[in-house]
């Protein structure tokens, strides 16, 4: 029963993928065309975890709702047309960009009914952006259905949160409280559950915002069922030239090199992590920048939690660094993905929990950059992996280990808890990339903190968790401790480059480890129901401490 379930479930994913390149080449689709419902019907038909109730016409998906408003711009609940473009001159106009609050990526609200999405990060950032705004479109139009008749004649209830939304005026308490009763019958929910929704979307300048949305979700939906204006996605010329080609991966990767090879650190033995943008820098430079002196772990974790919450703090320790050995560098080439080089002789290990490790080789060279999307992990590590070229010469990169810290979904174990893979498997095939990883459950064993090895599944989007084929992959052989979405990815790139290529050595070390974000089999523990908090930062710099004592040890002479 399993197997049959997966089975059926990989052929809707495959179904799913294929419809929406399909509809890419095309150049654009109606939501509410023949397209787009084949679209809407293989996504409830997969019924993924982050979507809850997308399937149940009776309720609207809250938690599902604010994940997907997390990672798209404001105000996109209000817009029929929906252009996907690449980067195109936009920033150079008039118009703001609007930023999501939970994804990297510029958007830009053109006039009252059209939201430009620019796209950078590859087809997997398309397949996320379409996904979400399938599963908006669904609950749109519940709302529409639910609060209208079969001629579209509006109801009592509707009337009401109208009439408030297009007041000017705050809304009083009892008014509020009426609003939010009405909906909770609209939206199939309890009046607590609407309540913690109405809270999660408040904003300083906008309390109201919760009502506001779901009022222009059926608005919208109302007007292109009447006719009146119907919704569309449409993808731009330069967008489909672009993707698939490298291009911003390629700038990236140059920009990095010339860095290198502009602070003559090109020559030097290279260790390339890919992982957050603090974690590395705040154990090389905390302690020294705050002028406290490291004594334990307990204080150490103490500190890092302070500079989790305190801007200023962080912003005392990067400046510090800045004068001690790192280089920082700001994207700007359409990538998203910022850099820090670390010169390890600059760099003072006697005040970091890195003290005791004698006879370091401090000759070596930390490339940290920021966390990749999907199949934009390819792009970035094949092209960083390549010779520079300079007018006269090739220059192979001298890279000794590459380390992969990110965040993942857990299959056997909890939230916070921390997963060393062993192999990476795509979702939906069976095409596997194994792979010896230097570190081991012994490494975190002693510190309070559960460890899994095993293979991991690298997923198609973070919105495409389907139970079936999940504890397909965790129940029977394959043994599967988790999911990601850039693992696969990042290793066959580095297969390339070592393997068949040889722009580096066959012998470079890797480290692959994920602490859990996310139980997707687990009620209340998937994406949409919230972050980790404080409960990261543990396991985080945990994993940071073990690659750093890793890189420093190997680095003995």
């Amino acid at each position: 029963m399993i197997l049959y379930k997966a089975r059926e479930s990989t052929d809707t994913i495959e179904r799913l993928y294929i419809t929406m390149r399909h509809l890419f080449n095309r150049g654009g689709f109606k939501p509410t065309g023949t397209s787009g419902i084949e679209l809407r019907n293989y996504l409830l038909k997969l019924n993924p975890e982050i979507y809850g109730s997308m399937a149940d016409s009776d309720k609207v998906e809250l938690n599902g709702l604010i994940y997907v408003l997390d990672r798209l711009p404001q105000g996109i609940e209000e817009c029929s047309f929906i252009f996907l473009t690449s980067n195109e001159g936009l920033h150079k106009s008039s118009f703001p960009p609007i930023f999501p609050k939970k994804r990297r990526r510029t958007c830009y609200r053109i006039d009252d009914n059209q939201m430009n999405i620019e796209v950078l990060l590859g087809r997997s950032e398309i397949y996320d952006i379409l996904t979400h705004l399938t599963f908006l479109y669904n609950e749109a139009d519940k709302i529409y259905k639910r609060t209208h008749d079969f001629n579209g004649k509006a109801r009592r209830i509707w009337l009401s949160i109208e009439k408030a939304t297009l007041n000017t005026e705050p809304l009083k308490r009892k008014e509020r409280e009426i609003i939010l009763a009405h909906i909770s019958t609209i939206l199939g929910r309890s009046f607590d559950e609407v309540v913690t929704a109405y809270k999660s979307l408040q904003e300083t300048n906008d309390p109201d915002r919760f009502i506001k949305i779901i009022y222009n979700l059926g608005r919208v939906s109302k007007e292109d069922f009447l006719g009146t204006r119907r919704r569309e996605i449409f993808f731009s010329s330069i967008l489909k030239e672009r993707v698939g080609h490298h291009l911003f991966g390629e700038k990236w990767a140059e920009n990095v090199k010339k860095n290198l090879s502009k602070l003559k650190l090109l020559d030097k033995k290279l260790h390339i992590i890919s992982s957050n943008m603090h974690s590395v820098n705040n154990m090389l430079y905390a302690f020294n920048a705050l002028n406290k002196k490291y004594s334990n772990k307990d204080e150490e974790l103490k500190l890092y939690e302070e500079l989790s919450k305190n801007l200023d703090l962080v912003e005392t320790v990067k400046n510090y660094a800045l004068k001690n050995g790192m280089f920082f560098i700001k994207d700007n080439s359409g990538s998203n993905i910022d850099v820090q080089i670390f010169d390890l002789s600059k760099v003072n290990l006697k005040n970091t929990a890195f003290k005791d490790i004698k006879n370091i080789n401090k000759d070596d060279v930390l490339i940290v950059f920021d966390y990749a999307f999907g199949e934009q992990a390819f792009e970035i590590m094949d092209e960083l992996l390549r010779p520079y070229k300079t007018l006269k010469q090739k220059i192979n990169l001298n890279v000794d280990s590459i380390s992969i810290l990110g965040k993942a979904g857990i299959l056997v174990g909890n939230k916070g808890d921390i997963m060393i893979p062993d192999s990476h498997i795509f979702e939906g095939t069976a095409d596997n990339y194994p792979f010896y990883n230097e570190l081991t459950l012994e490494d975190f064993s002693g510190y309070n903190v559960k460890a899994f090895k095993g293979a991991m599944i690298t997923v198609l989007g973070t919105s495409l968790q389907n139970k079936n084929v999940l504890t397909y992959f965790m129940e029977t052989s394959w043994k599967a401790i988790g999911l990601e979405m850039e693992g696969a990815h990042y290793q066959k790139a580095i297969q390339v480059a070592s393997k068949i290529r040889h722009h580096i050595s066959e012998n470079v070390k890797l480290r692959y480890a994920y602490y859990a974000s996310d139980n997707p089999l687990e009620t209340g523990s998937t994406l949409a129901s919230g972050g980790l908090g404080l409960t990261g930062v543990k396991p985080t710099y945990l994993i940071t401490q073990k690659i750093l004592e890793q890189i420093l040890s190997i680095s003995q002479v």
